[in-house]
């Protein structure tokens, strides 16, 4: 009897194999692939954590994937090997010298994975940590646990929202409502125009404490 679930997941892994093969940045000859359902798991090795992380973006990539599972492991070898004290002084001199990365940021390396804490008011400045030391030589992965120490102020959002739009020239903001939960932010309501999407979710990126805008706004007819 014909499986539409095994043709979808056979075509939806020679999609993944592709897309790693397309990129010149992944070792994809050590990586193999399987789907199922679309989940997509990644196995074998690779020689750098920055080809871990890469691979399973590539894989997020790929139209119909729902979730990956990263099995990957990284076998650092011969001119790749540093030693963690090694790492722990090029990462400090990566963060210092990267002017997105908050200050004072606090770290510990253990058999080659960094582990980063510390506080910041923006989530930009998170993923600027995050990417100065996970390409650093002999770096295995990296835990962020840099937190976001600001709270998000409904009021404050709406109002930057309302003075983005006005300074783009645009309708006034009335009719969005925003919500927010926790570190997330949902912008809901109807706007007259597609470039008032736009504006009103980097506006509401740009608030402090942000990690997550959903913009579900419509135009109106």
């Amino acid at each position: 009897m014909f499986n539409f679930f095994e043709k979808r997941d056979t075509q939806l892994q020679q999609d993944v194999i592709n897309e790693l093969n397309w990129d010149p940045s992944v070792s994809s000859g050590q990586i193999s692939v399987l789907a199922k359902d679309g989940v997509v798991t990644l196995r074998g090795s690779v020689p750098h954590y920055y080809e871990k992380s890469t691979a399973e973006s590539g894989a997020q990539r790929v139209s119909g994937v729902r979730a990956v599972v990263d099995e990957l492991t990284v076998n650092i070898m011969g001119s790749y090997e540093r030693s963690d004290e090694d790492i722990a002084h090029a990462a400090l001199n990566a963060l210092e010298w990267n002017y997105s990365a908050p200050k004072d940021v606090k770290l510990s390396v253990e058999k080659g994975w960094v582990t980063l804490r510390g506080e910041t008011e923006w989530e930009y400045e998170r993923n600027a940590a995050n990417n100065s030391v996970r390409q650093l030589m002999g770096v295995c992965g990296v835990t962020n646990n840099i937190s976001i120490k600001s709270k998000i102020q409904p009021d404050d959002v709406k109002q930057r929202i309302e003075k983005a739009l006005k300074r783009a020239a645009e309708k006034e903001s009335k009719n969005i409502v925003v919500t927010v939960m926790g570190n997330q932010v949902t912008l809901a309501g109807n706007v007259h125009s597609f470039p008032e999407v736009g504006v009103a979710g980097l506006a509401a990126w740009n608030a402090p404490g942000v990690m997550v805008v959903h913009n579900d706004l419509k135009i109106a007819e």
